[in-house]
């Protein structure tokens, strides 16, 4: 398993923009730091509300739950999880 109790307290110590711009750290590194072809300003709007969408589901038990914590209605709360190909199995 990658995640134990040491790298959940720094990943804590982290803010939310700090490990955005670290993970586009570690992902440019091994190619001389360019992420060509990837529009990063447009694309940070889709993989925030896909991320908030996953958070959701997880931490809540129904989707009609994960919904209103969003503030948004059932049927648009499925929709976006058709928008983004969320696989709503545990088979991940």
């Amino acid at each position: 398993n990658k995640i134990n109790e040491e790298f959940n307290v720094l990943l804590n110590n982290l803010t939310l923009e700090e490990l955005i711009g670290l993970k586009l750290e570690l992902s440019s590194k091994y190619i001389n730091n360019k992420l060509y072809n990837i529009t990063i300003w447009r694309s940070t709007y889709y993989i925030c509300r896909e991320a908030v969408l996953r958070y959701a589901l997880s931490s809540c038990r129904t989707i009609r739950d994960a919904a209103s914590l969003m503030g948004i209605s059932e049927s648009l709360f499925r929709k976006e999880i058709k928008k983004y190909k969320i696989n709503l199995t545990d088979d991940d």
